[in-house]
C-alpha cells in the first residue's frame, strides 16, 4: 500500500539541524502516526512521503518555505514588564502561550531588558533547513471517523470515543 491521501502513515524519524544536532526523534519513543493529505505534518515532508510504501527509508532536507516558514521579524517584539503577572520569574529561553487576534501563539523569551521582555513569536524551527531521516513503518486506510476528525483516532486503529 502506498502513501496517499486518507492513508494513516506510521513513520520513525530523526530530525537534525544543519550542524547535525538531533532536534527530535522517535527512536526512544513511539512511532509517529498521521493522516496523509490532512496537513498534519509540514508540507515538505508530507510531499516527500507521497507514493512511498512500508519499509521505505529515505533522507530529505526540507527548506524553510516547505517547513515552518521563513523567520518573520515582525513577530519579534518587546512587551512591557508590567504586562506580566510575575516578571521577575521570566527567564531567557522560556516559552509561554499568548492570546492574539490571530489565535493562540507560543512566544519564546529572547532577552530580559530594563523595562521590557523581548519575545519571538516565530516557530523555533522557522528559517531553518530541516534534515530528516525517515522510515515508513506502516500504511493503512484511515477509518471514516479518522477522516472526519482529520487525525488518527488510536494506535490500534480503533476509533476512540472522546
Amino acid at each position: 500500500m502506498k502513501v496517499e491521501k486518507n492513508k494513516v502513515v506510521t513513520i520513525q524519524y530523526t530530525l537534525k539541524d544543519e550542524k547535525g544536532s538531533v532536534l527530535d526523534s522517535t527512536e526512544k519513543g513511539n512511532p509517529f502516526l498521521y493522516i496523509q493529505g490532512h496537513q498534519n505534518i509540514i508540507p515538505g515532508l508530507e510531499s516527500e512521503l507521497e507514493g512511498k510504501g512500508k519499509g521505505d527509508v529515505f533522507n530529505v532536507t526540507i527548506s524553510p518555505k516547505d517547513g515552518y516558514g521563513e523567520t518573520n521579524p515582525n513577530l519579534v517584539q518587546e512587551i512591557p514588564k508590567d504586562q506580566f503577572p510575575e516578571p521577575s520569574e521570566i527567564q531567557e529561553g522560556m516559552q509561554f502561550q499568548a492570546d492574539t487576534p490571530e489565535g493562540p501563539m507560543i512566544l519564546t523569551v529572547l532577552e530580559i531588558l530594563e523595562s521590557a521582555i523581548k519575545v519571538d513569536g516565530n516557530h523555533p524551527l522557522a528559517g531553518k533547513d530541516l534534515h530528516f531521516e525517515v522510515k515508513v513503518v506502516d500504511v493503512r486506510d484511515a477509518t471514516p471517523e479518522e477522516i472526519d476528525h482529520g487525525h488518527v483516532q488510536g494506535l490500534d486503529g480503533e476509533a476512540q470515543h472522546h
